[in-house]
């Protein structure tokens, strides 16, 4: 007898919101009108745009800080325009790039604990674009390679190490980007453009290797993500203003290999793609909902699964890196919703009666470790990502990652600014002591901030327990 019921193990996934107390509440969500995802995470911090007077600002929280958000919070706020897109580094956690309407792009370092004191100075300040940087997004296999795309139709890629503009993709779009996505081994991108047109190019030959015009044919943005297999994957509008996902074979572009039709709403589709179980989530702007779909190789190629409601619309969408997950849980998403005035984390697990690791949900997935240097991709190698298992939870990795932090953007820069004034080996002797050293004063500075902290609380309880006493009397 024919299967009527397609077997997939992620048949039964299902959507929950955590409690309130786990909410990051009171929080003033950016209400700049762009199509980002407004929301960046990974397994130490969420990041978010917020509104800010006078320039640009983020806040990042560590995740276990949930509860309600205090105003005087420190922010991340060097920016003289509103921030616009945060992307946080898949090589080292405790480092952020930002793209702003000041047409700049800025990258931060984060210390270990979070913020104490507001952060104004960005370990390095990338200017190129001439008008403002809606899209931010880091190298997935390659140490200190950045990719920015701008309102001035330009892709630039950065070396963040050195500060430089390495590659710039200039006539290739005719007019806005709306999104830019790396393959799985970052040797091409994909774009969608306000054009109605899909591009696949590789950045270091800069050349457009395949092109596919009106692939969507509504007049509302497009969004297209490479999944793991190489295809290519979009959403978009019909004629009709119906929302549609389309998956695209990028050796043959002139037809789609499938196009589900969804829905008629205006909120742009945000595409979230998990490479390890091929599950696809999209998020549309201002919707309550999340949909969920299976890929798989054999026709019709995209299963819908199920979809996740809520009451609230959503501003915004943070989505977790595999490696921040709870195994024990059977937990394959995360997702961080951002309402008004709160972020909302969204738990998406696949129900399993035994407590043992389930590891065909969880195939070694990409792990903290860069494959390439930035010089090494720069020449033309591809490095696919080194995978870790996540069969003891991510504990293991925490000890990898203080090394990627001590290799990092600080020590690049220093050693740039010691190489034009002495030889290599003096230059690597002096950035230790000078790295010591500022690590030295910036927990001086946390203590001192922690101290004053405690004595305007403990002043705070002295008049507080005062009025007690009056109440009392």
């Amino acid at each position: 007898m024919r299967r009527v019921v397609r077997q997939s193990k992620f048949r039964h996934i299902f959507g929950q919101a955590v409690k309130y107390d786990q909410c990051y509440d009171d929080i003033r969500v950016s209400r700049v009108t762009w199509d980002s995802s407004f929301c960046a995470v990974n397994p130490k911090f969420v990041a978010i745009i917020i509104e800010a007077s006078g320039g640009g600002a983020f806040l990042v929280l560590p995740l276990h800080k949930s509860g309600r958000i205090d105003k005087s919070y420190p922010t991340v706020c060097g920016h003289t325009g509103p921030v616009l897109d945060i992307d946080w580094c898949p090589h080292n956690d405790q480092v952020i790039a930002s793209g702003s309407e000041d047409c700049t792009v800025m990258v931060w370092q984060i210390p270990e604990n979070g913020l104490v004191t507001a952060m104004s100075e960005p370990v390095v300040v990338l200017e190129g674009h001439s008008k403002r940087v809606g899209i931010i997004t880091w190298h997935p296999t390659a140490r200190n390679v950045l990719l920015s795309a701008g309102c001035d139709n330009q892709i630039i890629i950065w070396n963040v190490g050195t500060g430089e503009a390495m590659i710039s993709l200039e006539d290739m779009h005719p007019d806005v980007i709306y999104n830019v996505s790396w393959n799985r081994n970052g040797s091409l991108i994909c774009t969608s453009c306000k054009d109605k047109s899909i591009r696949v190019i590789d950045p270091r030959k800069e050349t457009i290797v395949a092109e596919k015009e009106k692939a969507h044919e509504g007049a509302r943005p497009m969004r297209a993500i490479f999944l793991s297999n190489g295809d290519i994957l979009t959403t978009g509008f019909s004629r009709m203003s119906e929302r549609q996902l389309a998956l695209w074979n990028v050796q043959n572009m002139e037809e789609p290999m499938t196009v589900n039709e969804m829905d008629t709403s205006n909120g742009v589709l945000l595409p979230f793609y998990d490479p390890d179980t091929n599950v696809v989530y999209l998020c549309g702007k201002g919707d309550s909902s999340i949909r969920y779909f299976e890929i798989t190789d054999e026709a019709p190629y995209v299963h819908f699964l199920n979809t996740f409601v809520s009451k609230e619309p959503q501003r915004g969408m943070g989505y977790m890196p595999k490696r921040g997950l709870d195994v024990n849980k059977c937990e394959i998403a995360r997702f961080y919703k951002l309402h008004e005035r709160k972020c909302e984390p969204i738990v998406m697990t696949v129900p399993r009666k035994s407590d043992l690791f389930q590891d065909d949900l969880y195939p070694d997935t990409a792990g903290p470790d860069p494959a390439l240097e930035a010089e090494e991709w720069f020449e033309g190698k591809n490095g696919d990502p080194i995978l870790i298992s996540l069969k003891n939870g991510y504990v293991p990795g925490k000890n990898r990652e203080f090394k990627v932090v001590k290799k990092n953007i600080l020590d690049s820069k220093v050693n740039k600014n010691t190489e034009n004034s002495s030889p290599a080996n003096k230059s690597a002797s002096s950035t230790p002591s000078i790295k010591s050293e500022a690590k030295m004063e910036e927990i001086l500075k946390e203590i001192k901030s922690l101290k004053d902290l405690i004595s305007s609380q403990e002043k705070r309880i002295i008049k507080l327990e005062e009025q007690m006493s009056k109440v009392a009397i």
